[in-house]
């Protein structure tokens, strides 16, 4: 290949790619809105609304819509709280067996605050809502609104909170706020503190450094008295669930430890002080969090006051309130405007003036409470209907008459005189019908779609894949190459990006960037889709439309079709492997069924598209028969390690998707780690054998030798690593320095071994062996119509088969040249394999890095991941004939096949297209301390390790179409010359040669560069038609009531494993054409030599 074909076919891929990016992206933009977000401000100047302020709340110091009943308040925020953490444990009744639980009644002191000052104290379950990830319960708990969905992305970086909330009310009071802590509070409220100690939130493996900080501040702090609110941010508890699981005895004493932290506050405060102890979230029984299930969306809230708060003793239940009932309800006693977004509802009883207030006064107080709240949440409707039209209407009228009907009354009522507490009762419960109706009007519109943007971004997406189909015909010799394809799209991607720029000038608009970019792809398609009509007006549609086998698109439209059912996408993990296994029956059918598993001498009919026979079938039934059972075996033993989502509760998740740190017994330790670092040589010698076996191994080029030496260094890194980090809590305290160093810098050795060895790959990618030496001269001689070096493309590619056979001829590929000193022998070992070692290198160069994050056991997911590729190959291989010339083709079987197994090691690796169940450890791998500041780094380690398989799946892609040629039989076969030929005359007509396995692609370059543009065609079509089924499945089910739960995530997952999948495919096929142009050059320089 000349460079600029090669070119031409990576910018075609790209471009296609950058067409799915763009339908992706504006189906994003219409899709996950973002609520539109007021900046009006409350305050004490002006009142929420009409009528008198209540009683006591003018003429008093500090008052404002009500008089403060506090002047401080202390807020323990305990991350992760789940409700029955602070539960009180329950004594077992008569023959029931009793609950043992490593949280259970760890709380002690609240159940004795609970049991001996009921009117001073009372525990609530916190109704959560999704997504349950600390910032966007850090803003529900400060602004009383609830952020949207797509929030849930910024958890990486955190962004200030601009509408209002309680502390930029608190700061216009002049309250002097000292907080310590989850330094995201910085990111949120940058400047607001009066004083502040932060603390890294990020690395959950470290279940100590934050509460140990705020405790050495806590208690000197609070005897300091030079603050009006303190907040104090643990994150322990949520650390040890993400390491360890709400079920270890780590969770015990980190709950025993916040129980003291409330004992030592309690004893410590004054009579104007309430303590609030609150959890953001709850966890599941994994210890993650951020979805909507009920361990996730369930936490605590304590309140706690040294004089008398609550009228009654608490009930047997805990009420169940909303989590941002809590803003109203602290803002109104200390005093404070309630925050102009908020829809919460304040919690009443706490307004009813302690046990010993009369009542008509305390159920007074409660509906001016709820009144003074209701108004702020009228004022705040009105003003967001008149800003956007996202509010129902008709529901918007229906709640003003009830809030019109209780505000009179209420009104009423308070000009009345006392007495009247039947219907202030009443008052009371319309008021509440009122709030909770406005919040169910929110949550239900909020979820604000732009539907032309969708019906654009899944129109584009799908002109995408039709382009994928279409494109390898045109492209296919003897076509045009894809060069003079990419200059029409070009010419009408800048007239479409141009118009859009010209009309948002005119108009005033501001120009989006989305919608530019939209337009520029629906402009740069138009080209195609008038070619795409003219055949189908010839009527020559048909086989160009479906050239996708009837088997393999059944299962394809079967596969797409359960995108569209919730049931069928939790299930999506049992579902591929058994996919994937119907597909691997089906190869082996239709290879029995075609002939190509028979003995030779019954073999009477050619492959199908094939002009000649190359030979017999490579392997027997028997050995495809091995390897289909062995790759169904595989995909069971992956099966094992599962993760169970959180709608199938019956499932029991694999215990060996734990970190060995987790573990509590030693000699079973002791067993895994050696089971792992077992795996992990068995990788690398399988790896060193495979490529030894083909001659890769006998270079003395830079990336052979690294190979040899630099591998195994990885490994024992990565074991060493592995050791460190599994008994990073059971070392002597001397030593323990010496081993959170050794955490740095092992992996980034690994790491920098890696990236090292890709360097010189690709800087020396021909892996043989070249030898001279002197030996007896042959007659033989090569042959050119040329005389002098080669001068054109065309020379090379005459004359390359020729010198490759001959160096073949002599000794695995030796070639003769003489020189005036006497004959000198130029031998090279194998490049028969010299694209598919460069390959394997590579994709074991990158699964080193990947494996590092991921727990320790993953590794047998990623040793068996490299034998179900093995297995699938040598299979796929078997029903993938060989021509010469060509053309070279990989059947849409071999595609689908390897995507599907891409997703099944995807759930395989303990993944699952949720955000409870993204793995926030890989982070901190090789960065214990965090990344300061930084936020792209995490998030690039995050996603590494979510979408390893993508990547790794995407970067072997071409070895489906190397792999024939590499499994091309090893014994020698005997030529056949044309009669009359001078070679006949100089070569006996029984000489033996070996096969050409990968060299045959260089026989016909232009059918070289057809299959790999063709390849990756397939490869984005298929991903292609995933994404925009999960588009579609998002769009037509966007008020279903699970599509924030199960299409949206789905959603957001398959776009960015498209992208990562995409980028991978690139520079697979980028890292084969940089493997042909050195072999290219390298063959120049032996024929320059054979002319001199």
């Amino acid at each position: 290949m000349n460079p600029s074909p090669k070119v031409s076919v990576l910018l075609f891929l790209a471009w296609v790619c950058l067409l799915f990016y763009a339908g992706i992206t504006l189906f994003t933009s219409g899709f996950l809105l973002t609520r539109l977000e007021l900046t009006n401000y409350s305050s004490c100047q002006e009142p929420p609304g009409p009528g008198f302020l209540p009683w006591g709340s003018s003429g008093k110091p500090g008052a404002c819509w009500m008089a403060s009943r506090f002047s401080r308040v202390v807020w323990i925020l305990i991350d992760a709280l789940r409700f029955d953490f602070a539960r009180p444990q329950r004594s077992h009744g008569p023959g029931e067996p009793p609950v043992s639980l490593p949280f259970l009644g760890k709380l002690g002191s609240l159940q004795r605050l609970l049991e001996t000052r009921p009117h001073h104290s009372r525990l609530y379950r916190s109704q959560v809502d999704p997504p349950t990830t600390t910032m966007q319960r850090l803003k529900a708990l400060t602004t009383g609104s609830l952020p949207t969905f797509i929030d849930a992305g910024s958890n990486f970086a955190s962004h200030a909170i601009l509408e209002d909330n309680l502390i930029k009310q608190l700061n216009s009071a002049g309250r002097r706020i000292v907080f310590m802590g989850d330094d995201t509070w910085r990111d949120l409220f940058p400047g607001a503190f009066s004083k502040a100690f932060f603390f890294s939130s990020f690395n959950v493996r470290d279940l100590h450094t934050v509460d140990s900080g705020i405790l050495e501040h806590l208690y000197p702090t609070v005897d300091s008295g030079e603050w009006d609110v303190l907040i104090a941010h643990f994150l322990g508890v949520d650390h040890c669930g993400h390491k360890h699981g709400p079920h270890h005895p780590e969770m015990a004493k980190k709950l025993s430890q916040m129980d003291q932290v409330i004992q030592g506050l309690v004893a410590r405060l004054e009579n104007d002080t309430l303590l609030v102890v609150a959890g953001d979230h709850g966890m599941t029984v994994n210890g993650d969090h951020g979805g909507d299930s009920e361990l996730e969306v369930s936490a605590a809230l304590f309140l706690y006051s040294p004089t008398p708060l609550f009228a009654r003793a608490p009930p047997e239940e805990p009420e169940v309130i909303p989590q941002i009932s809590l803003v109203p309800t602290l803002a109104l006693l200390l005093g404070l405007p309630i925050p102009f977004g908020n829809i919460g509802e304040v919690v009443a009883e706490v307004f009813s003036g302690g046990k010993d207030s009369q009542p008509d006064g305390s159920v007074l107080a409660q509906a001016s409470a709820l009144h003074l709240n209701a108004q702020q949440v009228s004022r705040f409707l009105h003003a967001y209907s008149a800003a956007t039209q996202d509010l129902q209407v008709t529901e918007l009228h229906r709640l003003q008459n009830l809030f019109s009907k209780a505000s009179a009354n209420y009104q009423r009522l308070l000009q009345s005189a006392p007495g009247a507490e039947a219907a202030l009762q009443t008052v009371i419960t319309e008021l509440q019908q009122f709030l909770r109706g406005a919040r169910a009007v929110c949550i239900e519109s909020w979820a604000r779609f732009s539907l032309v943007r969708m019906a654009g971004g899944a129109a584009i997406l799908a002109a995408a894949c039709f382009l994928c189909l279409l494109a390898p015909q045109w492209a296919a010799p003897p076509a045009s190459p894809p060069r003079p394809l990419l200059l029409p799209p070009a010419a009408w991607a800048l007239a479409g990006a141009t118009l859009c720029a010209g009309l948002s000038a005119a108009t005033g608009l501001k120009l989006d960037l989305v919608v530019l970019g939209a337009v520029a792809a629906a402009g740069s398609l138009l080209p195609f889709l008038w070619k795409a009509w003219g055949s189908w007006r010839s009527r020559k549609a048909l086989a160009t439309l479906l050239p996708i086998p009837g088997p393999v698109l059944l299962l394809l439209l079967l596969r797409l079709a359960t995108f569209f059912s919730d049931s069928f996408v939790v299930a999506e993990a049992r579902a591929t492997p058994f996919l994937l296994g119907s597909l691997v029956l089906l190869l082996v059918v239709q290879l029995h069924w075609e002939g190509q598993l028979l003995a030779p001498k019954l073999l009477t009919v050619p492959r199908l598209g094939s002009s000649t026979s190359t030979g017999p079938p490579r392997h027997s039934g028997a050995c495809a028969l091995r390897l289909g059972v062995g790759l169904l075996l595989c995909t069971r033993l992956a099966g094992l390690f599962h993760r169970c989502p959180e709608e199938t509760p019956a499932c029991h998740s694999s215990p060996w998707l734990s970190p060995l740190a987790s573990m509590v017994g030693g000699p079973a330790k002791n067993l895994w780690y050696g089971a792992c670092v077992g795996a992990l040589v068995a990788l690398l010698v399988a790896v060193r054998l495979w490529l030894r076996h083909y001659g890769n191994l006998r270079s003395p080029e830079p990336p052979v030798l690294f190979v040899r030496w630099g591998l195994p260094l990885m490994a024992l890194g990565t074991a060493a690593y592995w050791a460190l980090v599994s008994g990073a809590d059971e070392a002597p305290p001397r030593l323990r320095a010496l081993v959170a160093g050794a955490s740095v810098v092992l992996p980034r050795a690994v790491v920098g071994l890696a990236a090292a060895g890709l360097v010189l790959l690709l800087w020396k990618p021909v892996t043989v062996l070249v030898k001279a030496g002197t030996g007896t001269p042959r007659t033989r001689t090569v042959l050119t119509p040329f005389s002098g070096p080669p001068t054109s493309q065309a020379d090379l590619e005459y004359v390359v088969p020729q010198i490759y056979r001959h160096m073949q001829e002599e000794f695995r590929g030796r070639l003769e040249r003489t020189t005036a000193q006497g004959p000198l022998t130029v031998a090279a070992y194998q490049l028969g394999s010299v694209y598919s070692a460069a390959m394997v290198t590579v994709l074991t160069l990158l699964a080193f890095p990947l494996l590092l994050l991921h727990v320790e056991r993953i590794s047998l997911v990623f040793l068996l991941l490299f034998l179900q590729g093995f297995l699938l190959l040598h299979l796929l291989a078997a029903g993938v004939p060989i021509t010469t010339p060509g053309p070279f083709a990989v059947p849409w079987q071999a595609v689908s096949a390897w995507v599907l197994m891409a997703t099944q090691t995807f759930y395989s690796t303990g993944h699952q297209p949720v955000f409870p169940a993204i793995h926030w450890h890989a982070a901190f791998v090789g960065f214990p301390e965090g990344h300061g500041s930084a936020t792209w780094l995490p998030a690039v380690l995050v996603g590494a390790n979510t979408f390893a398989s993508h990547l790794l799946f995407a970067v072997g892609c071409p070895l489906l179409l190397l792999w024939p040629f590499l499994c091309e039989s090893q014994g020698l076969r005997k030529r056949r010359q044309p009669a009359g030929s001078e070679a006949e005359a100089r070569v006996g007509p029984e000489e033996e040669e070996e096969p050409l396995m990968e060299m045959r692609l260089r026989d016909a370059p232009h059918h070289f560069n057809a299959a790999l543009l063709q390849l990756g065609l397939k490869y984005l079509f298929v991903l292609g038609v995933q994404i925009l089924a999960c588009a579609l499945a998002a769009s037509i089910l966007r008020r279903h009531l699970m599509v924030w739960k199960v299409f949206a995530p789905k959603f957001i997952f398959e776009a960015i494993g498209f992208i990562v999948s995409s980028v991978g495919l690139l520079l697979g096929i980028a890292l084969v054409m940089r493997v042909d142009g050195a072999v290219s050059s390298w063959f120049k320089r032996l024929v320059l030599a054979q002319q001199r």
